[in-house]
C-alpha cells in the first residue's frame, strides 16, 4: 500500500527492498503535507519557522528490525529530499539512551539515528523527544554503493 501512494505521488517515503519485499521505509513530505507531528503543542509553543521538509515516521518489518534498515531509509530519504530541491528538514526522534524501550514503539526513530545522519538538537519536546533539524542541499542523487 505504501509503495503504491509513493508511486502515485501521494505521499513521499523511501522504501527499503529485499528482493520484492518493502521491510521498511522512512515517510517523509514537505511540512503541508504531514501537518500532524507527535508532541505538537509543545512544538508549536517554541516554533519560530516551519522546516521546508519533515521526516514523520519510521516502519521496519518486525522480523528485520536491529539490522540498520531505517539508518538506510533515512540516508536515502534525505538524497531524495536533495533530489527534490533540499531545504531545512526536521524530525522528532526519540532519545533511548540509558532507557530499554521496545523497538516498535520507535516509530520516530531515535535520537542518536538523527545526530549520526547530522542533525542537531533544536529543542525539547517532551520527556523523551527532540525536534533535531539540519540543511540538505540541493543535487543530484549520489551512487552509494549500497
Amino acid at each position: 500500500m505504501k509503495e503504491e501512494r509513493v508511486r502515485e505521488g501521494r505521499a513521499h517515503a523511501a522504501l527499503v527492498f529485499d528482493g520484492p519485499s518493502a521491510i521498511g521505509w522512512c515517510q517523509f513530505g514537505p511540512t503541508p503535507e504531514l501537518p500532524n507531528i507527535r508532541s505538537r503543542k509543545n512544538y508549536e509553543e517554541g516554533m519560530a519557522s516551519l522546516p521546508d521538509w519533515r521526516i514523520t515516521c519510521f516502519f521496519i518489518d518486525r522480523e528485520r528490525r536491529g539490522e540498520g534498515i531505517a539508518h538506510v531509509a533515512l540516508k536515502e530519504a534525505l538524497r531524495e529530499i536533495a533530489r527534490l530541491g533540499g531545504g531545512t528538514v526536521e524530525a522528532y526522534p526519540e532519545d533511548v539512551a540509558g532507557r530499554k524501550v521496545s523497538r516498535s514503539f520507535l516509530c520516530s526513530g531515535t535520537l542518536g539515528m538523527f545526530e549520526k545522519a547530522g542533525f542537531e538538537r533544536t529543542r525539547k519536546i517532551a520527556m523523551h523527544r527532540w525536534v533535531v533539524a539540519r540543511n540538505v542541499r540541493p543535487g543530484p542523487p549520489k551512487y552509494s554503493g549500497q
